[in-house]
């Protein structure tokens, strides 16, 4: 476990959790101030899971099936936690914190 790979698994995380963050109506709402088309939940919704599944393919291509899955599971509690927390505080800051962690997961991924 290198904090490269922490933080590749960090960032993928947070911006798939975000991402289903903004496909529930509610929260989107008080993110965007609007409400969503059907489309743009399903697909949010479908890229979440997807940027999700990346992470645990990362998580084990970087420490292996060993320690992989233990890692994805601390990185997806992290990142809930960081999820809610803007939420609660500051859903404005949601949309461009999952922005900006996209190039901050390739970042790491080139790094790592």
């Amino acid at each position: 476990m290198t904090p490269l790979s922490v933080a590749l698994n960090l960032t993928l995380s947070f911006a798939g959790l975000a991402a289903l963050c903004l496909s529930m109506d509610r929260h989107h709402r008080a993110i965007a101030g609007l409400p969503q088309s059907r489309a743009r939940a399903r697909a949010l919704r479908l890229s979440g899971w997807a940027v999700i599944a990346v992470s645990l393919a990362a998580a084990i291509l970087t420490s292996d099936w060993n320690f992989g899955p233990v890692q994805w599971i601390g990185s997806l509690t992290g990142a809930a936690l960081l999820v809610v927390g803007l939420v609660s505080y500051r859903p404005r800051w949601v949309r461009p914190a999952a922005i900006l962690a996209l190039p901050l997961a390739l970042a790491a991924a080139l790094l790592a």
